[in-house]
């Protein structure tokens, strides 16, 4: 089962979250798989899809907000796009594009950054956003601050924090066909600092004093640095393959940890996605009655493939025209589970 959890460091400026998906990951990967249209994700892709995945999640998880965070990869490569969502209740889905062929080790700059033109893009999009209110979206470039390509997604959105955030943070993010996992590491703001030592809080200070505060610790706080230089040392196979309390053990053995109750199941790390049977058979009816009728002359059925996870959906002759009766001529639905 797919699992996320928090912790603090005791006492120190730091916080953590660490999460695993099982379940939530294999779901997305079969729906993929089992479209005929377009087949499994070459495993390149699959391994970047499940590392965006799990830091989607991670972000999520970090911040205080209702309303998806929406992670994209984009560029110049064979893969025109990726993107992973995680919704306020660790609702997750992601999805590829992918338009040319991959070699077997192909790496992030040979997806989407071969000419240096690939993004990354944050967006946050509330839930309940006012009427003419666009959400808010972060966009960096795929390299560093000398033009050189980052190979990893967990460089990218290192580099993303802190230009945007101006916090220190260290992520670890693997991902197979079975397990998408993730350890981030980070540098509590200077106003959380203050708040876990018991300071006095620091109303009436401004945005921009907050802002220069935290650009001022950047790099410089001894016990980040220290959790940090631990953190790395976790490697891919050590991530997809140990459980949590080993993985924490192992790390920070030598530091107290202020542990948040884990969250699985369905208040934990999910796969859902908007599409279903009733959303598409309403898109069917908005083609009318003759359109759908000359595909069902053509092809026999009619067949939709959600362009997000991929699932098709297909509605042959006699449920097409189910679709189409009056409302009062409706066949009722059998009792019995098909």
């Amino acid at each position: 089962m797919s699992e996320l959890h928090k912790f603090l460091f005791d006492g120190l400026p730091v916080r953590g979250v660490i999460v695993r998906l099982t379940d939530a990951w294999q779901e997305i990967l079969a729906r993929r798989a089992s479209n005929t249209t377009t087949g499994a994700y070459p495993p390149p892709v699959a391994e970047l899809l499940g590392e965006m995945t799990a830091a989607a999640t991670l972000m999520q998880a970090n911040i205080k907000f209702n309303g998806s965070l929406i992670l994209q990869i984009f560029g110049d490569g064979p893969v025109k796009v990726a993107v992973a969502e995680a919704k306020p209740d660790l609702s997750l889905r992601a999805t590829a594009k992918v338009i040319g062929e991959l070699p077997a080790d192909a790496r992030l700059p040979d997806m989407v950054n071969e000419n240096n033109k690939g993004r990354c893009a944050i967006t946050l999009d509330p839930k309940d956003k006012l009427p003419g209110t666009t959400p808010y979206q972060g966009v960096v470039p795929l390299f560093d601050d000398e033009g050189e390509k980052l190979g990893k997604l967990s460089d990218v959105l290192q580099h993303y924090m802190l230009q945007s955030e101006q916090l220190d943070t260290t992520l670890v993010l693997a991902a197979d066909d079975k397990v998408a996992a993730g350890l981030l590491i980070q540098r509590l703001p200077v106003k959380g600092e203050g708040n876990l030592e018991g300071a006095p809080g620091s109303s009436g200070t401004s945005g921009k004093d907050h802002d220069q505060a935290n650009e001022d610790q950047i790099g410089r706080n001894e016990d980040y640095n220290r959790i940090s230089i631990l953190a790395s040392t976790l490697t891919r196979d050590e991530l997809l393959t140990l459980d949590v309390e080993t993985i924490l053990r192992r790390l920070f053995w030598e530091e107290k940890l202020l542990r948040f109750e884990p969250q699985a199941g369905l208040l934990g790390p999910h796969f859902a996605c908007t599409c279903g049977r009733d959303r598409v058979a309403q898109m069917i009816r908005g083609l009318g009655v003759e359109e759908a009728e000359e595909i069902l002359a053509e092809r026999g059925d009619i067949e939709v493939g959600c362009d997000f996870c991929g699932k098709q959906y297909r509605f042959d002759a006699v449920d097409t025209a189910q679709i189409f009766r009056p409302p009062g001529d409706q066949v009722p639905a059998s009792p019995v589970v098909q």
